[in-house]
């Protein structure tokens, strides 16, 4: 009994280490490893947005009172512009 909790004792504890990170949400260029990422691409518009929110719902339809959803923030495009306000919603406990 005790060659076991001194084994246990000595050995490794992996329950407590954080798994590593995957970098699926960025591309990186292959030739230049200098090169900034790019953002993911959701290949979702401000049309498709809309099209959604009335399929989803159709009575409310689509509801943006501040407009940020034909916005675009720092010159990324309006796709990205999207694409992190739906994050930041999962992030945050919202319905994106």
């Amino acid at each position: 009994m005790q060659k076991i909790l001194v084994a246990l004792a000595l050995s490794t504890v992996s329950a407590f280490v954080a798994p590593l990170a995957k970098s699926a949400g960025t591309a990186r260029a292959a030739s230049d490893g200098d090169a900034p990422a790019a953002p993911a691409s959701t290949g979702f518009g401000y049309d498709e947005l809309q099209a959604l929110a009335v399929e989803q719902n159709p009575i409310v339809g689509y509801f943006d009172p501040l407009l940020l959803g034909d916005k675009d923030f720092w010159d990324e495009g309006n796709e990205a512009t999207i694409g992190f306000l739906r994050e930041a919603e999962i992030k945050h406990g919202r319905v994106a």
